[in-house]
């Protein structure tokens, strides 16, 4: 069980790292609108798996049918999100948008949790989820200057609520495809089967708004990238860990991404984060280490009787 639970941990603390990329890399092509980056990423990327799990699709076709609400709500949440989430990078800034997103999933996870499944998080996660928010609260006011312009402020707003939004999905087709697994499901199948028809439902929005990736190589470059690596490759690897970890844990270890895209936003785009804003850091990177720690038999959850 130790062993599962820390080849999922780090299937999902890989796949946070490569999304903390992705910020950045829509800093590259700036006449791509926020709206076609997420469905290029996320669209093109979820039919790919889609694709890569075909088969196994198409045997569990029954088991999909009978789980159709959580796999619509689950594909719903997943054409959603990225429209938020790069929404909230473009108005607020790389590393908010990112903070205010990913920082949001792992309470909004746990009241999905709570409302669906009567879970009760343990102790430590409530400790470790309490460090990493405090972490990413002082990331966001680091960045927010005395002097920002009226119209700045009004689109960091905006681009924090775009934020929550993001977050609120996020955590809803962690929990619908977890459900799903948990109902006999492989993660592939789950992951695929939501995914695809999440980008199916993006493509309209790629192609009303994609045309900008065909102005430059660069442009191109982008979105092969985000729809290869961080959305592809990022995950399969966060759908293998939602295998051996709860939906609300695994958003929880995800902090990680925030870190990686302030860190990118400072070395590469140039934003300034003040030393507050690396008190918040050290604080997100003391939340993992709290978190990733094999659970112990004080540190169970409570789990509803079966019915």
């Amino acid at each position: 069980m130790s062993a599962s639970y820390g080849k999922g941990v780090a299937a999902i603390l890989f796949a946070a790292c490569v999304w903390g990329t992705t910020g950045t890399a829509a800093t590259f092509a700036p006449d791509v609108s926020a709206a076609a980056i997420g469905a290029a990423a996320m669209g093109i990327g979820g039919i790919a798996q889609a694709l890569l799990a075909v088969r196994g699709i198409n045997r569990a076709a029954p088991a999909l049918w009978a789980d159709r609400t959580l796999l619509v709500a689950g594909a719903l949440a997943v054409a959603i999100y990225p429209l938020a989430f790069y929404g909230a990078m473009r108005l607020a800034g790389v590393t908010v948008g990112t903070v205010v997103t990913i920082g949001s999933a792992p309470l909004l996870s746990a009241l999905i949790e709570y409302a669906f499944d009567k879970t009760r998080l343990s102790l430590r996660w409530g400790i470790s989820a309490a460090v990493g928010l405090l972490g990413m609260t002082l990331i966001c006011l680091a960045e927010q200057l005395p002097d920002t312009p009226l119209d700045k402020g009004h689109d960091t707003i905006i681009g924090i609520l775009l934020g929550i939004l993001g977050g609120l999905t996020y955590g809803l087709y962690a929990w619908t495809a977890r459900r799903m697994m948990l109902r006999g499901l492989p993660s592939s199948v789950a992951m695929g089967a939501t995914f695809g028809l999440g980008g199916v439902l993006l493509m309209p929005v790629l192609l009303g708004t994609g045309g900008a990736f065909l102005m430059s190589w660069s442009n191109a470059a982008v979105g092969l990238y985000m729809a290869a690596v961080p959305m592809f490759l990022g995950y399969l690897c966060f759908g293998y860990g939602l295998a051996h970890v709860e939906a609300s844990t695994a958003t929880t270890i995800t902090l990680l991404e925030p870190v990686i895209a302030a860190i990118l936003a400072i070395l590469v785009v140039g934003e300034h984060l003040p030393p507050l804003g690396w008190v918040g850091v050290a604080l997100v990177v003391g939340c993992l280490t709290l978190l990733t720690l094999p659970p112990g038999s004080a540190d169970r959850k409570t789990e509803p009787p079966p019915s």
